[in-house]
């Protein structure tokens, strides 16, 4: 149920429609729908089963839609029409084994990062029976009430009923780069959409203040779904998915050259058309490695379980390529090179004392606020509990990421008092007067060289400094912004949180896998200078957020290289170094919890958050963490790596195997006074050759291949496909050799035998290209040696079977299966031989760069 019509009524303009009407018309009340109402609302429009059934027979369909397997089966039909019912029948027995293995394979994958991605749903939180009550984002109904603070993403479009200080961020939906303030209220029905103050829209999330929202539309009836729909919107390209694109165009094209060019010398030689047709698909469907999508979809679910055991949760799994190719993390300090569990050391007044007053206002200020729950104030309410029973709570101002200050209003008796707190000098800036330690009240240009004297030493301890402040009220009942001024200066409040035992190890064995930790944090560069010292990080150069602020932006980019800690950072800040990285040449992971981390997380390669950041912040990452340790991510990146490198063997392994084939049997039509082997029997070398492959995503991976970041680079694939295919075709030939002079095969004596060949050294070869060592030093995973023994057992045995017949094999004599140990042996250590030639000359072509 996306949109709710109730009866005559339609609430397409919902924001004109006074609140009262929209709760009637929605049949709901300002508590709520009851919880039997929102599940039989929920289980009216809710499509997830017939989907769920979609997107499964979408996924068996799409193992079938390659052109290539169209044509395949035009082939089928048309060999059927000429009753050629054998060859018919075993191309489409093969096309369909392959398409389920495919649909097998990715329909598991699918499931499995189903159950990872319901670890990290995003909550929201809803009136049910009158009662708040937690809930899935995604299963929020039109006519729910739900309560939102800062930090929340919006769950539906809706009409706002009420409000405190409430900012909405909705620069996804308007493009507007500010905070929009929203205000319960009856707007024009022809309000546009960036003018209506009294609605939320789903895909917009909260900075500041609270509210509560009568959701009218959800799913793809909201605007942010009818923009994503007109606009077919999709997440922007990963650098894995780019590769991928790119290799599949190279094996397109190489693809299609051959097809065309064998399609026409088989014509021209006047073999039958329908078998050069036959043929020349064959040559095609081996060349190119049509289970490509299937084994990525596997490697990558593989990868996400394995990141999951160690406490790293992928919501795209794309993003795993990039988390591998990392070389740059950026990350705040809190909770990742601390403890993340802030502490009260001590309150100050402005003389550097002991002030019991600083520590009574900031727990009333603490206690009292209702808006974003942060440690501060937990730090603060836990140091020494003060009584505070006589005070009575009247109104707040909550903060938000501009004044960076929270003021509440209580009284006590006939007395109305605000107190406020925040970053010292947004505090500083409402203060007319300051308090001194004797109970003076004096002007704040007196006190403000020993308040900034104070505030240094503090800061150089490495503590995080918080000013009080206060202003009697009278008889006041309400405050609002305006009301922050002419206030009184009370005191210091001095932080600190714990350096993590361990983190300086964490920091070098990033260092170690070619990962440069930047620190970017809003604290003062005193206090950055501090940690960093502790932690190991150079001190030397640390940029402020106001020198970056005059910088220029490719001044910012040579910069960023040279500098590991970057403080005093306003939120808007770090967008532009995330983005002045990437410029610089650098895949960059950026790690962040908080609201004004949104932006950040969406620009970076990388957006990496935690299971208790708030949901904005959730939402925007693409991998979500669920301890916020930096040893949590090590482990994360090493089996990112792992995951890039199986599936980085899988196009080696099938690109070269599959071209030396498929030219040696181009070649050896044009010699040959008979086709080398029947499509039908290219067809079942391909779907062999790619059993063992199947388990590439279990394989184990050498430590040199996650020691440092990877990335897609097509000409090295290209390289790679020709050296090791022209190996393997210099073998296919010295088997025709063999065949056709030393034992005078017949067709059927010589397509077997060069269906063992073919098959068996593929197989094989497997083992020696997984690794760049020698093959006998690098132990292959069990179930890739398992599958590769296999297949070279049966495919030996094929020929003795009753099979064999159906495929137009025959027996082989046993001359030739010596022979064929030898060429196999000759080929193993050729490859060997050819392996570290390659890998030599590309590791000189790299220093020579």
């Amino acid at each position: 149920m996306n949109d709710i019509k109730t009866g005559s009524q339609d609430f397409s303009t919902f924001w004109s429609t006074p609140a009262s009407d929209l709760i009637a018309g929605l049949q709901t009340a300002n508590g709520g729908l009851s919880s039997q109402e929102a599940g039989a609302r929920a289980a009216k429009g809710d499509q997830s089963s017939a989907k769920g059934a979609n997107s499964t027979f979408d996924l068996l369909l799409g193992q079938f839609k390659s052109p290539i397997i169209l044509i395949l089966l035009v082939a089928v039909g048309l060999s059927f029409f000429l009753h050629d019912v054998v060859n018919a029948s075993i191309i489409l027995v093969i096309v369909l084994v392959s398409g389920l293995l495919g649909f097998w394979q990715e329909r598991g994958a699918a499931d499995a990062v189903k159950k990872l991605l319901a670890v990290v749903q995003v909550q929201a939180t809803v009136l049910r029976d009158g009662k708040p009550a937690q809930v899935s984002a995604k299963s929020i109904v039109p006519g729910d009430v739900v309560l939102l603070s800062a930090g929340n993403v919006v769950p539906g479009d809706g009409l706002l009923l009420d409000s405190n200080s409430l900012f909405v961020n909705e620069a996804a939906l308007t493009g507007e780069t500010f905070p929009v303030e929203k205000l319960a209220a009856v707007l024009p029905a022809e309000t546009p959409l960036n003018k209506r103050t009294n609605s939320l829209f789903t895909g917009t999330y909260v900075t500041s203040g609270s509210g509560q929202l009568l959701v009218v539309r959800t799913g793809s009836a909201t605007e942010f779904g009818h923009v994503s729909e007109s606009l077919k919107l999709r997440p922007p390209e990963t650098e894995f998915e780019r590769g991928i694109r790119h290799f599949g165009l190279m094996l397109m094209q190489l693809t299609m050259v051959m097809v065309f060019s064998i399609f026409a010398i088989n014509v021209f030689l006047h073999r039958p058309v329908l078998d050069s047709f036959l043929f020349a698909l064959a040559l095609a469907v081996g060349l190119t490695p049509q289970l490509l999508p299937a084994i990525i979809s596997v490697n990558l679910s593989h990868g996400a379980r394995k990141m999951a055991e160690a406490k790293v949760i992928v919501k795209r799994l794309s993003s795993i390529e990039n988390f591998g190719s990392m070389d740059v993390l950026c990350s705040d300090k809190t909770g990742t090179l601390t403890l993340g569990e802030v502490q009260l050391n001590s309150t100050v007044n402005v003389d550097g004392g002991k002030c019991e007053k600083t520590l009574l206002y900031a727990q009333i200020n603490a206690n009292f606020q209702t808006g974003y729950k942060n440690p501060i104030d937990d730090a603060i309410l836990a140091f020494q509990p003060v009584e505070l029973s006589a005070y009575t709570k009247l109104d707040e101002e909550p903060y938000d990421f501009v004044r960076k200050r929270l003021s509440v209003l209580v009284s006590k008796g006939d007395a109305r008092l605000m107190v406020s707190k925040g970053a010292l000098a947004n505090i500083l800036e409402v203060c007319t007067t300051a308090e001194t330690a004797a109970g003076a009240i004096v002007d704040i240009a007196a006190e403000l060289p020993e308040i900034q004297t104070q505030f240094e030493a503090l800061s150089a301890k490495g503590f995080r400094v918080i000013g009080v402040a206060y202003r009697d009220k009278g008889l006041a009942e309400k405050i609002g912004k305006d009301d922050e001024a002419v206030m009184t200066f009370l005191g210091f409040l001095a932080l600190f949180d714990p350096v993590k035992e361990g983190i300086v190890a964490t920091i070098e064995n990033l260092r170690k896998l070619g990962i440069s930790l930047k620190v970017i944090t809003g604290d003062n560069r005193l206090v950055a200078a501090n940690v960093g010292e502790q932690v190991g990080l150079p001190v030397a150069d640390i940029l402020a957020g106001p020198d970056l602020q005059i910088m220029s932006p490719d001044a910012l980019r040579q910069r960023v290289n040279d500098v590991h800690i970057f403080a005093e950072i306003e939120p808007n800040q770090k967008e532009r170094l995330i983005t002045a990285f990437k410029q610089a040449g650098h895949v960059v992971g950026y790690i962040g919890d908080g609201i004004n981390d949104a932006s950040a997380l969406h620009v970076a390669d990388v957006g990496i958050s935690v299971a208790n950041a708030v949901d904005v912040a959730k939402e925007a990452a693409d991998i979500v963490l669920l301890e916020k340790d930096l040893a949590v991510l090590l482990n994360g990146v090493r089996e990112g790596r792992s995951t890039f490198a199986n599936t980085q063997k899988y196009v080696f392994m099938a690109t070269s195997a599959n071209f030396g084939n498929m030219f040696s049997m181009a070649g050896a039509s044009l010699f040959l006074p008979f086709l080398p082997l029947l499509p039908t029997q290219i067809l079942l070398t391909n779907l062999l050759t790619d059993f063992p492959e199947m388990t590439i995503a279990t394989d184990s991976v050498d430590s040199e291949a996650i020691e440092t970041p990877h990335r897609w680079d097509i000409a090295f694939i290209r390289r790679f496909m020709m050296v090791f295919g022209i190996v393997s075709s210099a073998f296919d030939y010295v088997t025709f050799g063999v065949l056709m002079f030393l034992l005078k095969a017949s067709p059927e004596q010589f397509r077997t035998g060069w269906f063992l060949e073919s098959v068996v050294s593929a197989a094989l070869i497997v083992l020696v290209i997984r690794t760049r060592k020698p093959f006998y030093k690098s132990r292959p995973g069990k179930y890739l040696l398992i599958a590769t023994l296999s297949i070279v057992a049966a495919t030996l045995a094929l020929p003795y079977t009753p099979l064999a017949r159906v495929f137009g094999f025959t027996h082989i004599s046993p001359v030739f299966l010596i022979a064929l140990t030898l060429i196999l042996a000759g080929y193993v250590l050729m490859a060997e031989v050819a392996k570290a030639f390659f890998y030599r000359s590309e590791a000189r072509r790299i220093s020579a760069r």
